[in-house]
């Protein structure tokens, strides 16, 4: 079976939809021993193109002379996606120049058996282009013959899917997970607790952009008593988010740590008490960071956007959901955590349970090549 993944970007960068990306590639081609293509943008302004063999799968990385609305000036993106070919065509959403591409050049469809898009999310801080850029949306839907979601919520609320139910199958984002099978290396977060002993460990991991909330669980921290804080992370909201601990005067109930490498990282998932995801739109379509610290056996406390957060997440299972820009809910869920022991270890034990049987990549990998199997079939 030949496989062609395409994407806005691919590894090294790091995103959830570009790691989804690599582990799907690299799975397929090393367990499944499939023929695996993946063709991208450069994430950086690169005037070359570069062609390289990553694990097992062909990268080539085209061209990119800049960025509008977040999309990738790459000229030669059509002409190079019109020369491949085979058995399956797997294009991420979103990424206009793929979908456009099919739109305009209809041949490309003979180039493949099937074609497949995997839908992350729908376009969020661009939504103003809807009402010309929609109808294309909906053509390129029309044309693909599988829709793959991560959930299933995102069928129903989005803007675009519920036309096209028929065509939906949920296959969730799976991550490799070995390294949470085991308990050890805590002690790595030794070194960062400072007058924290006696409180509990909240956790925040990801970017520091506006949509992740983080705002919110900061301002949340004035109301909670017996717990102390980390977020870790880099971003442009780094300055703002400093100012504003010290404004309210929580430096000594949180504690900021920029991003960090992953065996550091896992010691914090594996260290402490409460993970919580205070995301405030649909530009968090997913929330990986949640499934890891599930698979630490922590419970969750995250946000309802009607997108995979609290499909991973799941009330009153394996933590708690809350409405968004809710500094209240945000202290009241964290606090009811707190001051309970059998429900933080209940909800622990469910969610670690959930991310070993729902989430690991070898699931998705399992779940995609047999939809691949299905339609080549038809």
């Amino acid at each position: 079976m030949k496989i062609v993944q395409t994407n806005k970007a691919y590894y090294p960068k790091i995103g959830g939809i570009e790691t989804a990306v690599t582990t799907l590639s690299e799975g397929l081609a090393n367990k499944y021993g499939a023929e695996v293509e993946v063709l991208v943008c450069n994430h950086k302004v690169n005037s070359k193109k570069i062609e390289k063999t990553i694990n097992g799968v062909k990268v080539t990385y085209l061209p990119t002379y800049g960025f509008v609305l977040s999309l990738p000036i790459s000229p030669s993106y059509p002409k190079n996606l019109l020369e491949t070919s085979g058995d399956i065509l797997n294009i991420h959403e979103p990424f206009p120049l793929a979908d456009l591409t099919l739109e305009i050049f209809p041949k490309l469809r003979k180039n493949f058996s099937k074609i497949i898009t995997s839908w992350q999310c729908d376009i969020t801080r661009q939504k103003w282009t809807f009402p010309i850029y929609g109808k294309f949306i909906h053509r390129f839907l029309r044309k693909v013959d599988k829709i793959i979601v991560n959930n299933p919520k995102i069928i129903d609320n989005s803007y675009f899917l519920k036309h096209y139910k028929y065509k939906c199958e949920v296959v969730p984002i799976g991550i490799n997970l070995d390294w949470a099978k085991s308990n050890s290396d805590s002690h790595n977060l030794q070194k960062y607790r400072i007058g924290v002993d006696n409180k509990l460990k909240i956790l925040f991991v990801g970017r520091l952009v506006t949509y992740k909330g983080i705002e919110y669980l900061i301002e949340s921290m004035k109301f909670v008593k017996d717990g102390f804080l980390y977020i870790i992370g880099s971003g442009p909201l780094e300055n703002s988010l400093k100012k504003l601990i010290i404004d309210l005067n929580l430096e000594s109930k949180i504690k900021m740590i920029p991003e960090v490498d992953d065996i550091t990282l896992q010691a914090y998932y594996k260290a402490c008490d409460i993970f919580v995801l205070p995301s405030v739109n649909e530009a968090e379509a997913y929330g990986i960071v949640q499934i890891e610290a599930m698979a630490c056996g922590k419970p969750l406390i995250c946000t309802e956007l009607g997108t995979g957060t609290s499909y991973v997440n799941q009330n009153n299972i394996t933590g708690l959901v809350v409405s968004p820009m809710d500094t209240k809910a945000l202290s009241e869920a964290i606090n009811r955590i707190i001051d309970n022991k059998e429900l933080r270890l209940k909800w622990g034990t469910n969610g670690r349970a959930r991310a070993f049987e729902e989430f690991t990549s070898d699931k998705m990998l399992q779940r995609t090549f047999e939809l691949y199997q299905n339609l080549l079939k038809d």
